[in-house]
């Protein structure tokens, strides 16, 4: 089911906007804005409608990744091991979350069809660093489904560290199934399985370091 609801996720998480809003932009306005324009070329770009990897990578380094706080995020997938985790292997780890992520939204924005979002009134004080965007994806002939994403404040903008689809966190999914691989093969044997289903990937983006 998670795999399947990446594609409403990715359609969501185009938070970047070439950096032409304020780095102090609310998160709602940051979030309406620029989603309308990932929406805008996934609609008229005949290269990503047809599957073209190469482009459909473009689009997600350059509009969807950078609006990740990928060391927190994986701190946080990591969970309880990730102290006892040396500098090298934190780094590893971030770098091999980011690459499946990278892989997981590609997949699915080449599945794009007409989906719309309709975001919920921003619930926040004027002094809050750590929000919920709230938000639903509608498909023609079935249910709303909704979208959670929980931001928080940076020295540089907004930045996502977990989102929720339909009440199963992105980061709870894979704290637990990273749990249980660190459980039989420890955290070396994580890092190489990871490793593994990159290299398999035909078009898997070169390993990058995490930010």
């Amino acid at each position: 089911m998670f795999r399947s609801l990446f594609l409403l996720f990715a359609l969501m998480v185009g938070f970047n906007s070439t950096q032409v809003l304020a780095v102090d932009t609310p998160p709602d306005v940051l979030a309406r804005t620029t989603t309308n324009e990932v929406l805008t070329i996934l609609k008229q770009d005949k290269e990503l409608q047809s599957g073209n990897l190469g482009k459909v990578y473009q689009l997600v380094e350059a509009k969807i990744l950078p609006n990740f706080d990928f060391n927190r995020m994986t701190q946080l997938v990591i969970g309880k091991h990730w102290p006892r985790a040396t500098a090298q292997q934190k780094q590893a780890l971030v770098t091999q979350f980011r690459n499946l992520l990278v892989r997981t939204y590609a997949s699915s924005l080449t599945a794009f069809t007409n989906q719309t979002v309709d975001f919920k009134p921003l619930v926040m004080k004027p002094d809050d660093t750590d929000v919920t965007v709230r938000s639903e994806i509608r498909q023609p002939g079935g249910q709303p489904i909704p979208i959670d994403y929980n931001m928080y404040k940076s020295t540089f903008g907004w930045k996502i560290y977990d989102v929720t689809i339909d009440s199963v966190s992105l980061v709870t999914n894979y704290r637990s199934s990273f749990s249980s691989a660190i459980r039989q093969n420890g955290i070396d044997g994580l890092i190489k399985t990871l490793s593994d289903q990159s290299n398999r990937t035909s078009g898997s983006p070169a390993p990058r370091s995490g930010s």
